[in-house]
């Protein structure tokens, strides 16, 4: 039996079908106009008339939520914190780990490997340091921070069955030529953050994409561009965006929206444990954390990832930046996919998995499709 979604309006990530339906099991088996639709036997048909339907969302940088983290390296709650973040229309993640020891680092490898065995949904992991500059180590514990090294990078891939698709790091560092080379040979993506690179450092490295834009890195000033600065100015550069509005302010989210445009932004959660939790201590690589007003800190004030739900996220990129519906589904899903050559992901065509969310016309997330299979995020 296929599900049929009659009389939507579909942001396909390709074009806008305003009176459209779209039939699936585990993949898309049909998608187009009301006036092309053809029933067939089994349909199990939903009239979603007033309903926006867009790609499933793509989140490349999230630690954890709903009271775990990618670094317990536990798979059985690794799994269970995924089905947690499908509610909030991610259909695809890439857990994210952070600086802490090598024996740490290779247990949450492990786990997260095992977990991606059970759950699709995991398309990938996000290293987020130990290689990165202790002026801009934000959350990030500094005791372990290193230098680039590539066989601690190359064990960490193999203990993760070669899942590492993301890398954080300070491309300033000794060595990271070596280490970009490294990056490149195993397709996994330089991306420079907690950063204190300068414009003429980074235009020397091979870095193609920045980890949460403005926050960790060298500030954009009128003398010295920094890490802000050179990924407005390179075309090639992908920026990931935490649109919860207190790591960025709207106006700045609006800024680097006109720079960049819809093609070369990612939006990112950067989301903690205490995402989904009541407000007061959580933790976060061993640090105490303080979540209130939505905010997550450390003792020392400093922002210690985020609370931020996708849908959310989806929904402040649009009303910071008056961008269109059609901008967000590339901000949110289609520019992951093509950067990470996630062949069946980031837009509804015949053939991809059936990764789909569902919104009421006042994008209210309603309903999430994972692989054919319905969340319901009423």
């Amino acid at each position: 039996m296929s599900t049929v979604l009659k009389h939507a309006v579909i942001y396909t990530g390709v074009e806008v079908i305003k009176n459209g339906y779209i039939r699936f099991g585990k993949s898309i088996e049909a998608i187009g106009n009301m006036a092309d639709y053809q029933a067939e036997a089994d349909d199990d048909i939903v009239i979603a008339t007033n309903k926006i339907v867009v790609p499933g969302f793509i989140d490349v940088h999230s630690h954890g939520g709903y009271g775990f983290d990618a670094m317990d390296g536990d798979p059985d709650q690794i799994d269970q914190m995924v089905n947690k973040m499908v509610l909030e229309g991610i259909t695809s993640l890439f857990p994210t780990t952070m600086t802490q020891s090598n024996e740490k680092l290779d247990h949450a490898m492990r786990g997260i490997a095992l977990a991606a065995e059970k759950n699709p949904v995991i398309q990938g992991i996000h290293l987020e340091g130990p290689f990165i500059a202790a002026i801009f180590k934000g959350a990030q514990p500094e005791k372990y921070i290193k230098d680039p090294d590539v066989a601690l990078l190359d064990n960490w891939n193999k203990l993760s069955g070669n899942r590492v698709k993301l890398i954080t790091y300070a491309p300033e560092d000794t060595g990271a030529r070596a280490f970009e080379n490294y990056c490149l040979t195993h397709h996994i993506v330089p991306s420079v953050g907690h950063s204190n690179a300068t414009r003429e450092q980074l235009l020397h490295s091979k870095a193609t994409h920045v980890t949460h834009l403005y926050n960790a890195q060298r500030e954009f000033k009128h003398r010295e561009p920094g890490v802000t600065g050179h990924a407005m100015l390179e075309d090639n550069m992908y920026a990931e965006l935490i649109c919860d509005g207190f790591h960025i302010v709207p106006d700045m989210i609006k800024l680097a929206f006109d720079q960049k445009g819809a093609d070369k932004i990612e939006l990112v959660t950067d989301s903690m444990r205490a995402k989904g939790m009541p407000e007061g201590e959580s933790e976060l690589g061993g640090q105490k954390v303080i979540v209130k007003d939505k905010q997550a800190r450390l003792e020392s004030g400093n922002l210690a990832g985020s609370v931020l739900q996708f849908q959310d996220a989806f929904r402040n990129m649009i009303r910071f930046t008056g961008c269109s519906v059609s901008d967000a589904v590339k901000m949110s899903s289609v520019n992951q996919a093509k950067e990470f050559n996630l062949e069946n992901k980031g837009t509804l065509e015949v053939g991809k998995d059936a990764d789909i969310n569902v919104f009421d016309s006042q994008l209210n997330l309603e309903e999430t499709f994972s692989y054919g299979r319905q969340f319901n995020n009423k």
